[in-house]
């Protein structure tokens, strides 16, 4: 009976041991991240697909989360209005980690639900108050678009050369219409680097410019396109985020430079280039930085040299003979610092260069012009903050409305 007795204590005692182990080993691990506690991120979009701007937002946000693994919530279609902080709350309800929204007026929705989540990262295109705001979940970003615009207004005024030595119209009347959505810096600061590039190439080229009061309304598009076409503009570009004017272009067998993506499967006749923002570099940055706590920048600046400033294949079959090699030579001087897009010997305003100019770059109520921006003999855009501030109006430039 004792032996009996010493085995069950002996059986006892190694079961409890075992469990003692097993007990020791589970807290020892770590416990799995449950499912609904995933990095997640939010993005909020002004339109959807239909629209060039936004979908080259959307491609760019797609291929960050797939690269990078991380779950994502898409809301679409979101206006500038309290909408965007509706969809913004709704995103932090369902667990994001750091929410981006891609339009200008998306920006006060976006500060006010950042203001009453701090633990959730909030980042914002095209904005101006993040390097004011000193909120420290809060950030802007942007690209050195206007450098793209440049190669492309290159591709322009080789377009321009190539028509005048065919005979089809004189180096005076190399007009370049352009279709813009509002007066703001970033529409002005588009058209003018685009200008400046054809005028590289093409000294005598003048440019009219027709607003439409609408990021995307394609029929106002299409009607400034074919108006600016009538009034004998010779090629067409645009700030504006459908294919109105290019399919106007299209129908007049005018040349086209587009904007966000190429335009050439629509546009097989016309289309020559387009450039865009690439803001794949700047989700995987936005990402990783918000998945480690590292703090995101205030202002964000793509540039060539990040990828974030790209331009589509040309399209050889309308673009000039040496557009590529013009292109090339640019954007290797642009990155190398050898020549600057808003270089003051290349423009003048009433007739004047300029030596000095204040922009309104610390946004306030007033719009007040605060800094200086001209210095080394050129307009330092995107400097300092990511949202671009040249907003001068240059001669050879028309404005029509």
């Amino acid at each position: 009976m004792k032996k009996t007795a010493k085995i069950l204590a002996l059986v006892l005692s190694l079961i409890l041991a075992a469990t003692c182990v097993f007990c020791l080993a589970g807290c020892n691990k770590t416990p799995e991240k449950p499912e609904e506690d995933a990095f997640k991120v939010g993005f909020i979009f002004l339109h959807d697909e239909n629209s060039t701007y936004d979908k080259n937002f959307i491609v760019a946000a797609e291929a960050a989360c797939k690269e990078l693994g991380v779950e994502y919530i898409m809301k679409k279609n979101i206006p500038e209005s309290a909408k965007c902080q509706e969809a913004a709350e709704d995103l932090v309800e369902s667990g994001c980690d750091v929410i981006f929204a891609d339009s200008f007026n998306h920006e006060s929705y976006m500060i006010e639900v950042a203001k009453n989540h701090p633990e959730v990262q909030f980042c914002h295109a095209t904005g101006t108050r993040a390097h004011t705001e000193g909120l420290a979940n809060y950030s802007n970003a942007f690209a050195s678009i206007y450098e793209g615009r440049y190669l492309a207004g290159i591709a322009a005024g080789m377009k321009l050369n190539e028509m005048i030595a065919a005979g089809k119209f004189t180096a005076e009347e190399a007009k370049m219409g352009y279709v813009g959505a509002y007066p703001y810096a970033e529409v002005k600061s588009g058209y003018t680097s685009f200008f400046l590039g054809a005028k590289s190439v093409c000294p005598s080229v003048t440019m009219e410019v027709q607003f439409t009061g609408s990021w995307y309304d394609e029929a106002l598009e299409k009607e400034a396109a074919t108006a600016l076409i009538n009034s004998g503009c010779k090629l067409i570009s645009q700030h504006a985020d459908s294919m109105g004017a290019p399919s106007a272009c299209e129908n007049a067998g005018i040349p086209n430079v587009s904007y966000n993506g190429s335009t050439q499967a629509a546009c097989p006749n016309t289309f020559i280039v387009s450039s865009r923002i690439d803001w794949t570099p700047y989700f995987k940055h936005m990402i990783e930085c918000a998945k480690n706590g590292t703090d995101i920048e205030d202002d964000w600046t793509g540039t060539l040299e990040t990828g974030s400033v790209v331009l589509t294949d040309i399209n050889t079959a309308v673009a000039a003979e040496g557009t590529a090699e013009a292109i090339a030579d640019a954007k290797a001087k642009l990155i190398s610092g050898e020549i600057h897009v808003f270089d003051t010997a290349t423009f003048t305003k009433d007739g004047a260069p300029l030596a000095s100019y204040l922009a309104d770059v610390d946004t306030d109520a007033n719009f007040e012009a605060d800094t200086e921006v001209i210095a080394n003999g050129y307009f330092h855009e995107s400097e300092y903050r990511s949202a671009p501030y040249f907003d001068i109006d240059i001669d050879g430039i028309t404005l029509l409305n």
